[in-house]
């Protein structure tokens, strides 16, 4: 399926592609869009992921950035999938580049799978971006992660955000991928919520703000 696109005006200076978490779509994050009320135009991609078997599902069928399941030694990913999805996005920013938007005025997020994803294309992605958002992000290879981020993007601004009761990806996952890349230098802000594994008012303001920064579009 082609991805959901929502710009705020005609002629968008910059590009949001933003991913969507386990069993969602593309639509799943749309009506974020006015709720950030960003000045400026702005173009925002929402794709799809593909439908998998999921383990930790019972390997029912699904919307699915990548396989992921629970064993002896806590959550695992099926980095295979996690490559390709990668693969995916970089397209996405690849087409968003033919279209008129530089690399450096693109931005991808993500929620949970998403944001994994999004981390992983966005660090090591050959060419500047604007930033990168993670929320409530499993980030399980932070540290193989930390290790491999491209030149281009050493200095990129990343958003984490996380719940606080967060019962499906607990905090202490989020602390340790800040930590990790933080360590390499990497400008991640961290960024804590009084929720469980969702989004909040609180914490679109801060993107809201965070874009504003990073992305000073008038």
């Amino acid at each position: 399926m082609s991805p959901v696109e929502v710009e705020t005006a005609p002629n968008p200076r910059a590009t949001v592609i933003w991913l969507h978490g386990l069993g969602a779509d593309g639509h799943d994050f749309e009506p974020v869009v006015p709720q950030l009320a960003l000045s400026g135009t702005w173009r925002f991609v929402f794709p799809h992921a593909p439908y998998r078997p999921v383990t930790i599902n019972g390997g029912y069928t699904m919307r699915a950035w990548y396989d992921l399941g629970s064993g002896p030694s806590g959550l695992w990913q099926n980095a295979e999938h996690i490559e390709q999805s990668a693969r995916t996005v970089a397209a996405l920013v690849e087409l968003e580049n033919a279209r008129g938007t530089a690399s450096e005025h693109i931005v991808l997020a993500g929620f949970s799978q998403g944001g994994v994803v999004a981390l992983m294309t966005g660090l090591r992605f050959p060419e500047r971006l604007a930033g990168i958002i993670a929320l409530s992000a499993p980030l399980m290879a932070a540290d193989r992660l930390a290790r491999s981020v491209s030149a281009a993007n050493a200095s990129t601004p990343v958003f984490l955000g996380h719940g606080l009761h967060d019962a499906r990806v607990p905090i202490a996952i989020g602390e340790q991928a800040h930590q990790k890349l933080s360590g390499q230098g990497i400008p991640a802000e961290w960024h804590v919520y009084p929720m469980d594994h969702s989004v909040c008012l609180e914490e679109l303001a801060d993107i809201s703000a965070w874009l504003g920064r990073i992305l000073p579009l008038k």
